[in-house]
């Protein structure tokens, strides 16, 4: 059995509302959305992968809340992993991969066209949301 890459990816709060990404590279990605982050790199532990992707890509500092239940594939031997993160410090800004970022009120989720990938992490979300918002 081969390896799976892991990628991680934040579900970035600010205010109740969640940041979306717009991608710019590679070519057959460009135009959809998707959660800010990256790969895992050998030895780091997911939440550090997410700071410092978040670094990277956005130019702020979040913190890693807690994990999204679940894995979500991503085909080619990629698999994600969610954090609900928080905004420490930073205004994001497109740095690397994106051109546009979006901030989404919970309402607003699925007026951007998601990756197929990303698809089942929203609807996790929106699903812990909801729990959040309304305990049973």
């Amino acid at each position: 059995m081969t390896d799976r890459i892991v990628v991680v990816g934040a579900a970035l709060y600010d205010d109740g509302r969640l940041l979306a990404a717009r991608r710019s590279a590679p070519a057959e990605l460009a135009g959809r959305w998707e959660l800010p982050g990256g790969k895992v790199e050998p030895g780091e532990r997911g939440e550090d992968a997410l700071v410092r992707e978040l670094r990277e890509e956005l130019g702020v500092e979040a913190e890693p809340l807690a994990r999204v239940p679940g894995e979500f594939e991503l085909g080619r031997g990629y698999v994600m992993r969610v954090w609900r993160a928080r905004l420490l410090a930073g205004e994001p800004r497109p740095l690397e991969d994106h051109d546009e970022l979006r901030w989404l009120r919970p309402g607003e989720l699925w007026t951007v066209d998601w990756l197929p990938g990303d698809v089942p992490a929203i609807h996790a979300l929106a699903a812990t949301e909801a729990q959040t918002r309304h305990p049973r």
